[in-house]
C-alpha cells in the first residue's frame, strides 16, 4: 500500500498534483474533514481493500484546526499505516498573483488581503511542511513539469532530494531577477553582437553556440561553474532548500548568457537527483524594443 497526503499552501498546486496522480493510477480523495481522514486510513489498509495506490488531499480547510490533522497523523502512526506527505509550495508573490489571477478567495483570508490570508496560513501549516517527505515549489514550475517530478517520486519511485534548480538567461541592461540565488556575468566573453552575421541571432542558434564557445575562455568559465554549483548542490540540500535559481546575465541576454545558460542546463540535467529546467528571460527584448 502506498498512501500519499497530498497538501501545502492553498494556490501552490494540490489540486494539479492529485490530478496527475489520478492519471497516474492513484485513488485520489479530495478535501475530506480531517476528522474523517483516520477512518479512512483504516478503510483503505483493510485486508478486504483492493485498493493499492492512495492520494488523499488535505488543506486548511479541511479542518476547523490544524491540532485535529497533527492529532490525526500521530494516531495513523501510532496505528502502524505508513504514509507519505507531499507539500506544495509557492512563493507569497506568486500565490498572490495566483489568487488575483482566479480572483478566488483565500480561505483565511475571506474579509482581509490575500497577503495576510497566505502568512496565516505559513503558520499553521509550519508543522506540516517539517514532517513532509517530499516539498516541491511550484513557484516556475509549468504543469508538466511538475507532472514529471510527480512521475518521478510516485510511479518510477526514483530517490527526491527536493530541489527543483532554473538555470536563467538574462540581461542586465533589463535588470537582475530578483528571484536569483546565484548571478554570473559573462559579459567578459567576446560579444557576438559585433558580428553583422550573428548580431539578429541568438544562444539558441548553432552559428552564436561555436562563436561563444570557440574561445578557451568559455570552456574554461563553464568548467569552473559547474565545478562550483556541484560543489554547493549538496550542501543546499543538508540545508533543506528546495529551490535554486542560477542566473546567467550579458548585456542584452540574447547571445552569451543564452549559449553559456544552455550548455551548464545541458550537464546539470545529466545528474538525476534533482529537477532542471531552463528559462530565457530576454531572449526576444532586444528585438521588441527596436520594433516600438
Amino acid at each position: 500500500m502506498r498512501f500519499v497526503i497530498v497538501t501545502g499552501m492553498s494556490g501552490a498546486g494540490r489540486g494539479t498534483a492529485l490530478k496527475i496522480l489520478e492519471d497516474a493510477g492513484y485513488f485520489c480523495v479530495d478535501n475530506l474533514p480531517v476528522t474523517l481522514a483516520g477512518k479512512f486510513a483504516e478503510l483503505v489498509y483493510s485486508s478486504t481493500s483492493e485498493i493499492s495506490k492512495v492520494a488523499l488531499g488535505l488543506d486548511i480547510r479541511s479542518g476547523k484546526t490544524m491540532d485535529e490533522l497533527a492529532s490525526m497523523l500521530e494516531k495513523l502512526t501510532m496505528a502502524g499505516y505508513q504514509y507519505e506527505i507531499l507539500f506544495l509550495d509557492a512563493s507569497d508573490d506568486v500565490l498572490v498573483k495566483r489568487y488575483k489571477e482566479t480572483r478566488r478567495n483565500h480561505p483565511l483570508a475571506l474579509d482581509g488581503r490575500v497577503i495576510e490570508g497566505i502568512a496565516e496560513e505559513r503558520k499553521k501549516l509550519s508543522f506540516l511542511k517539517k514532517q513532509a517527505d517530499y516539498i516541491i515549489d511550484t513557484s516556475t514550475l509549468l504543469t508538466r513539469e511538475l507532472k514529471q517530478e510527480l512521475d518521478k517520486i510516485f510511479v518510477q519511485n526514483k530517490d527526491f532530494k527536493n530541489l527543483v534548480i532554473t538555470v536563467l538567461s538574462f540581461g542586465f541592461k533589463y535588470g537582475i531577477p530578483n528571484d536569483s540565488d546565484l548571478v554570473f556575468d559573462v559579459r567578459f566573453l567576446p560579444n557576438p553582437y559585433y558580428y553583422e552575421e550573428l548580431r539578429n541571432l541568438t544562444g539558441n542558434d548553432k552559428e552564436v553556440q561555436d562563436f561563444v564557445m570557440g574561445f578557451e575562455v568559455s570552456h574554461r568559465f563553464l568548467d569552473k561553474l559547474i565545478d562550483m554549483i556541484q560543489f554547493l548542490i549538496p550542501n543546499y540540500v543538508l540545508e533543506g532548500k528546495n529551490q535554486l535559481v542560477i542566473s546567467i546575465g550579458c548585456t542584452g541576454g540574447k547571445h552569451r548568457s543564452v549559449t553559456l545558460a544552455n550548455r551548464l542546463y545541458e550537464r546539470l540535467r545529466e545528474n538525476a537527483d534533482y529537477a532542471v529546467r531552463i528559462e530565457h528571460r530576454d531572449i526576444g527584448k532586444d528585438a521588441v524594443v527596436k520594433a516600438h
